[in-house]
C-alpha cells in the first residue's frame, strides 16, 4: 500500500474512530509502557476500567508515575494499578525491570509497548552509546519484548489463553525505506545507531526510520513464533495530541502545532486502536499474528515491507538485531533457542 501525506491528512478529518472495545480482563496481567501521559496513559484507563488482575504502568519518571497512577485510580476506581519504574534509554533499567517481572509475576497477558520519542535537531548519544532513538523506539523495545517473551509463553500454555504483544508503529513507516548502505554493511545496527555521519545525514526521518524497523521487529518475531500462542502486531494509533514532538527544532514544532490544531484526533481516540490491538479481533484471531493495525482493525503495511526487497532487508535486520541484543544481554540467545524457530 502507498499513503501520502495529503491522504494521512484528509483521513485525519473524514475517518470516523471506532468506539473502544471492551473485554473482561480478570485475572489477566497487562503491562504498558510510556503510560504516564498521552496515548499510554489512555490506553492504561481503558484497561483500568476492564477489571484487570493487574495493570502495570511502566514509566521513566517516579513523580509523573505516581501522578499518572493516581489520576488512574480515581478517574477508573481501579485499585489493581501498579507504578514500575523503566527507563529505554538504560539498558541496565530494561534488564533489572525484565529481572523483577520474572521474579514477581506470574502471568503476563497484555504488553504495550508505547513508549518512544522524537529526535531533535542534535543527536543525543546515551551512556549505552547508542543514538537515543533507536535505542528507546527499537532496540530497548526489542530487548524487553524478548526478555519478558518466556513469560508470555508460559502464561499461554498455563492459562490456556492468547497472550499478545502490541507494538506502536506509525503511519510514516510508509515514507521511507531502510538503504542498501545498511542492509549490505557488515553491522547494519551499529552504522544505524552509532555511525554519526549515517546520523546526521538521515536525522530528519529518524523517526520515521523507527517506526520502519518496529514492523520489521514484529513482522520477524511473529514468523519465528510459529505453532506458539502469542499474537504479536504493531498499530498506528493516528495523527494525535501528545508530547512526542517535544525534541523536535522550533520551526517544525511551531508546523506540528498548527498541523494538530487542524487535523490531530485525541489522545484518547488514538490509543483506541491501541486497545484493539490488545484485545480485539477476536473473530478472526489469526488476520492479527504480524498483522498492521490502523482504525482499530487489519490494514496493509508499505509496499516496501511486502516486497522482497523489504523481507530481505527485515531478515537482515533481525539477524543483526540479535547478534546486538546478546551482547547486552547474553540470555538473549537461550531465549531464541527455546522460544523461537529459524
Amino acid at each position: 500500500m502507498k499513503v501520502s501525506i495529503p491522504q494521512v491528512f484528509w483521513g485525519q478529518l473524514t475517518d470516523t474512530v471506532p468506539p473502544v472495545v471492551e473485554k473482561n480482563l480478570e485475572g489477566k496481567t497487562v503491562l504498558v509502557t510510556g503510560a504516564n501521559v498521552g496515548l499510554g496513559f489512555e490506553a492504561a484507563k481503558h484497561f483500568a476500567r476492564m477489571n484487570p488482575g493487574k495493570l502495570i504502568i511502566a514509566c521513566r519518571d517516579q513523580q509523573r508515575g505516581d501522578a499518572a497512577l493516581q489520576s488512574i485510580k480515581k478517574d477508573t476506581g481501579c485499585e489493581k494499578v501498579e507504578l514500575w519504574l523503566l527507563d529505554l534509554a538504560d539498558f541496565g533499567s530494561v534488564k533489572s525491570f525484565a529481572r523483577r517481572f520474572g521474579e514477581q509475576e506470574q502471568r503476563l497477558d497484555i504488553l504495550v509497548e508505547n513508549a518512544g520519542i522524537v529526535p531533535g535537531f542534535k543527536a543525543e548519544i546515551t551512556r549505552d552509546g547508542w543514538e537515543s532513538t533507536l535505542q528507546v523506539n527499537n532496540l530497548s523495545t526489542s530487548l524487553l519484548a524478548l526478555l519478558l517473551l518466556p513469560r508470555m509463553i508460559a502464561t499461554a500454555k498455563t492459562y490456556n489463553t492468547t497472550p499478545r504483544l502490541v507494538v506502536v508503529a506509525s503511519e510514516v513507516h510508509y515514507w521511507t525505506t531502510i538503504g542498501p548502505e545498511v542492509i549490505d554493511s557488515a553491522n547494519p545496527w551499529k552504522l544505524f545507531g552509532k555511525d554519526k555521519d549515517y546520523i546526521a545525514k538521515k536525522l530528519l526521518i529518524r523517526y520515521h526510520d523507527t517506526k520502519l524497523l518496529n514492523i520489521f521487529f514484529a513482522r520477524a518475531l511473529n514468523e519465528r513464533l510459529r505453532g506458539e500462542p502469542i499474537i504479536v502486531n504493531t498499530v498506528n494509533p493516528g495523527y494525535c495530541y501528545s508530547n512526542l514532538s517535544r525534541n523536535m527544532p522550533s520551526i517544525i514544532l511551531m508546523l506540528d502545532k498548527l498541523a494538530k490544531w487542524i487535523f490531530a484526533r485525541t489522545t484518547e481516540q488514538g490509543s483506541r486502536s491501541l486497545v484493539w490491538a490488545a484485545i480485539g479481533g477476536d473473530e478472526d484471531r489469526e488476520k492479527l499474528r504480524g498483522a498492521y493495525v490502523a482504525l482499530c482493525q487489519v490494514s496493509e503495511a508499505s509496499d516496501y515491507v511486502l516486497s522482497d526487497e523489504g523481507k530481505r532487508a527485515q531478515d537482515v535486520l533481525w539477524n543483526d538485531l540479535i547478534k546486538e541484543l546478546t551482547v547486552i544481554e547474553p540470555d538473549i540467545r537461550q531465549i531464541i533457542l527455546d522460544n523461537l524457530k529459524d
